[in-house]
């Protein structure tokens, strides 16, 4: 009887209360809260977004992570926090604590040459480092045209997937420009392989999920059965359609992977706390680039570095891909991580709207 009550004293008074893949809330903040609900789901109105999922947290707890919408519109499935979506290119927000990590553990230099780590990587003109691709100033290419990526191709490894650039010229001289590139993160996460010596999402499993205890995130496996994963929709003649299939085993790292917004606040909450990386470590990826003519570039180790419009510092990175938007925003200085994710391709959720959803938290902030 005693343990009966006591569990319904938790429920009924316990500050922050969520069932399994439902909403969290927590108490002192239901106005803020509220007002985010009303706000994400004008988004997802105003848009016609299938499905969304937000969540909200601080350096110890999460505040909020809700759903809302479908994450299956045929079998009206809803999204619930533990819904799985697209990170596109938060991606290497993501891998981005792999290279602290190895470069804490003495494994890898970022200023040593690529094929230090990646032999067989052709050499170029002119060498570059890891520091140089993880801050897209190496003269790695972005997407072209003539890529192969129409077709869903299963690139049995990383490795495989660099033959779709590596034999192509860099477009300038390592360091004196900055050229965002998905590729070149293809690049690191075989350099990420070479500096463990094991593959590069089993590295990420034990060095960086399991230790912050994101335990939905994972690859996009396009021939394999992954457990809640969202459809991935988009917009054709104004109707919505289910997105065209692909395989985006040619750049996990860049941005095949699947996450929840409550992970990629744990993952916030890990670097805002040093419990993954040292802090110098941390201050290390998020330290903007120099060009070598003295130029910030505004972007470190995976992630941009800027200011909201009330002047906090934020650091932050989108995610857009086929069928799926994604947004981190960490605020360093404020102890508040806001992380918002979409199922549909086109989806307009950028800086703004983010700032709006972490400025209903600021304004009840304790």
């Amino acid at each position: 009887m005693k343990k009966l009550l006591s569990i319904a004293f938790l429920f009924y008074f316990h500050p922050v209360w969520g069932q399994p893949g439902g909403p969290i809330k927590d108490r002192a903040y239901r106005q803020a809260i509220q007002w985010a609900e009303r706000f994400v789901d004008s988004l997802r109105t105003r848009q016609d977004i299938p499905g969304l999922s937000v969540s909200v947290g601080t350096a110890d707890k999460i505040l909020w992570a809700e759903g809302f919408g479908y994450a299956d519109l045929e079998a009206r499935l809803p999204v619930t926090i533990g819904t799985k979506f697209r990170m596109g290119s938060v991606s290497k927000s993501i891998t981005s604590l792999a290279i602290g990590k190895l470069v804490e553990d003495r494994k890898l230099d970022l200023d040593a040459p690529v094929q230090q780590y990646v032999p067989g990587f052709p050499p170029k003109k002119y060498p570059f480092t890891s520091r140089q691709l993880a801050t897209h100033t190496a003269g790695i290419r972005h997407y072209g045209n003539n890529d192969p990526l129409s077709c869903p191709k299963r690139y049995s490894s990383v490795q495989e997937g660099l033959s779709i650039f590596d034999q192509d010229s860099l477009l300038f001289k390592p360091g004196t420009a900055y050229n965002y590139s998905t590729y070149g993160y293809s690049l690191l996460s075989a350099v990420i392989e070479g500096a463990s010596h094991t593959d590069y999402l089993s590295y990420m499993q034990t060095a960086v999920f399991a230790p912050l205890r994101m335990t939905d995130t994972g690859a996009d496996y396009s021939d394999s059965i992954v457990a809640n994963r969202v459809r991935f929709y988009e917009h054709q003649n104004k109707k919505l359609v289910n997105a065209a299939p692909v395989d985006n085993s040619y750049k996990w790292a860049g941005g095949g992977l699947l996450s929840t917004p409550v992970d990629l606040v744990k993952l916030g909450e890990g670097l805002l706390k040093n419990t993954l990386l040292r802090k110098e470590t941390v201050t290390l990826l998020l330290t903007p680039q120099l060009l070598l003519d003295g130029k910030n570039t505004q972007y470190g180790l995976g992630w941009r570095i800027g200011t909201d419009r009330q002047g906090r510092k934020i650091i932050h990175h989108g995610g857009l891909i086929d069928g799926g938007r994604t947004f981190l925003i960490l605020y360093p200085d404020n102890d508040l991580i806001v992380a918002i994710t979409a199922n549909m391709s086109g989806v307009s959720i950028n800086l703004p709207e983010v700032e709006t959803i972490a400025g209903y938290f600021f304004s009840v902030k304790r």
